[in-house]
C-alpha cells in the first residue's frame, strides 16, 4: 500500500465490527483507510471461536440477507453465494407451557388451548374489526402498542414477558420508532389466513437467509478485513479537533468514521465547540442490555430459534446455529446451539436454567458481552441525529449499532456505511 503522508487523503474508522469493516472496504480504494481496534480481533458482536470443535457464535447467531439491493450487490461482490454460502429457510418456534407452538404466534393460534385461542380472536376482532373498517392503532410506547395491535391475552401469554425479557427494560419506557422493520404486522385478514390455511409467513425479515458453509459469521469477518489496515489491541484514547482534520492519538486524520459506542466519546473528544461537547453529554448515559451466551449441545433438530417467553425461564432464545451448517458441529456428532440469556450469570446459573429447556441440553462454554442490545427511548433517536448533524460538518461520521444507537442486524450495519461513504465521496 502507498503510504499517503498528507492527512486530507486519510480516514480513521473507529471499531472493526460489521460497520467498521464494511466502511473500511467502501473507502479503501480511494483514501487510505486506518482502522482501530481495541479487541485483539476485528469483528465486534459478529465474531466466532471454535470450543471441542463446534462453533461458537459468542453473541448470538448472526445471518445475513437484505432488502435493500445495494446491500446485496455490495455484499456479494466479497463473496461466491454459490459456492461458499448455504441458502436457508427460517423455521422459528415458541416454547410455551412445555410445547412448540408456530411463530409468528397470532398466525398459529390453532396450536393453543381452545378457549385461549377463542379469546385472542374475539379481542382480534374488536380491535380491528373488518378489512374494510379496521381501526388505527393508536399507542404512545411499545407495550400500548402490543396491546391494543395484538389484545390483552397474547400480550399476556407472549408478546408482554418475552420482550420483557430481552429487552430487560419498561415496554412502557420503550419508543414506537424502535418497532421499524423489527415486527411482522400482519392484519386481520392474514391472520385469518394463516390460521386456516396454515401457510408459513414469507414475508417476514429474513423469512429466508445465507449463511457461510464455514466457520459462520467469523467467515465473513475474515473476508472483509482483507486488505484494510487494521490495528488491533488499540483503544482510541484520544479524538482532537484540528484545523485541517482529526488527530486519532495523535495521528492527523482528515475525517473519522466513528462506529464504536457513542457513549465514550464524552472521554475522547478533544478540542469541540460547546456545542458538541453538550450533545455528547446528552448521550453518555444511553442505556443498554449486555447478553450471556451457552454454547451446548442439543438433539437433532430442524428449529433455527426457539423463543421462551415463559417468565420461569431465565433465558430467552435458543439459536440451533449448529443446524446452519453441518460444520459448525465438529465435537462428538452432535448438534450444538447457543442460549441466550438477557444480563450477566454466572455460567451455574446458566447450566442449571438449561434443565428446564428442550432438548438435552450439554454445556461446552459460555460468553458475556457487555453490551450488546440497545435501548431506546423517547429522545433517543433526535440525540444521536442532533449529534450527528454537529459532528458531520467538522468530518466526523457515526455508522452502526452503538454509534448510532439502533438495534441494526448486520446488513443494516452494512447499509449505515454505505451512506457516510456516500456522504464522504460526494
Amino acid at each position: 500500500m502507498t503510504i499517503i503522508q498528507d492527512s486530507a487523503q486519510k480516514i480513521a474508522v473507529i471499531g472493526s465490527g460489521i460497520a467498521g469493516l464494511s466502511a473500511g472496504q467502501l473507502l479503501k480504494n480511494s483514501f487510505q483507510v486506518t482502522v482501530f481496534e481495541q479487541q485483539p480481533n476485528p469483528g465486534g458482536l459478529i465474531k466466532c471461536n471454535r470450543i471441542r470443535g463446534n462453533l461458537f457464535h459468542r453473541v448470538g447467531g448472526h445471518v445475513f440477507n437484505s432488502q435493500n439491493q445495494d446491500v446485496l450487490n455490495w455484499f456479494w461482490n466479497f463473496f461466491n453465494r454459490d459456492k461458499e454460502f448455504l441458502k436457508a429457510k427460517r423455521n422459528a418456534k415458541i416454547w410455551m407451557d412445555g410445547k412448540l407452538v408456530g411463530y409468528p404466534l397470532e398466525n398459529h393460534l390453532w396450536q393453543l388451548d381452545r378457549q385461549v385461542a377463542e379469546t385472542v380472536l374475539d379481542e382480534l376482532l374488536a380491535i380491528h374489526g373488518s378489512e374494510t373498517n379496521a381501526k388505527t392503532v393508536e399507542a404512545n410506547n411499545f407495550q400500548d402498542f402490543l396491546k391494543a395491535s395484538f389484545g390483552e391475552t397474547l400480550f399476556k401469554i407472549y408478546f408482554g414477558p418475552y420482550n420483557q425479557k430481552i429487552w430487560n427494560t419498561p415496554l412502557k419506557d420503550v419508543p414506537l420508532g424502535w418497532l421499524d422493520g423489527k415486527l411482522p404486522m400482519p392484519k386481520l385478514k392474514q391472520i385469518l389466513s394463516s390460521n386456516i390455511i396454515r401457510q408459513e409467513e414469507a414475508g417476514m425479515v429474513h423469512a429466508t437467509f445465507y449463511y457461510p458453509k464455514d466457520d459462520g459469521s467469523q467467515f465473513i469477518v475474515n473476508r472483509l478485513a482483507q486488505g484494510l489496515d487494521i490495528h488491533t489491541s488499540t483503544t482510541v484514547t484520544a479524538l482532537e479537533k484540528t484545523q485541517t482534520g482529526w488527530l486519532v492519538n495523535g495521528e492527523p486524520f482528515s475525517k473519522v468514521i466513528f462506529t464504536g459506542d457513542v457513549r465514550t466519546l464524552v472521554h475522547t473528544l478533544q478540542e469541540v465547540e460547546p456545542s458538541i461537547f453538550k450533545a455528547i453529554e446528552a448521550v453518555k448515559n444511553l442505556p443498554s442490555n449486555g447478553t450471556s451466551n451457552l454454547l451446548c449441545e442439543t438433539d437433532e433438530t430442524d428449529i433455527s430459534w426457539l423463543y421462551l417467553s415463559d417468565p420461569d425461564v431465565l433465558a430467552h432464545r435458543i439459536i440451533y446455529t449448529g443446524g446452519f451448517s453441518s460444520s459448525n458441529n465438529r465435537g462428538n456428532g452432535r448438534m450444538s446451539c447457543v442460549v441466550e440469556f438477557s444480563g450477566s450469570h454466572k455460567p451455574k446459573t446458566m447450566e442449571e436454567e438449561i434443565g428446564k429447556l428442550p432438548g438435552n441440553l450439554s454445556p461446552l462454554g459460555h460468553n458475556y458481552e457487555p453490551n450488546s442490545y440497545v435501548i431506546q427511548q423517547p429522545n433517543t433517536r433526535a440525540l444521536i441525529e442532533k449529534l450527528k448533524g454537529l459532528l458531520e460538518p467538522h468530518g466526523m461520521y457515526l455508522a452502526g449499532r452503538f454509534a448510532e444507537w439502533e438495534y441494526y442486524n448486520m446488513d443494516k450495519a452494512i447499509e449505515a456505511s454505505m451512506k457516510v461513504a456516500c456522504k464522504i465521496c460526494s
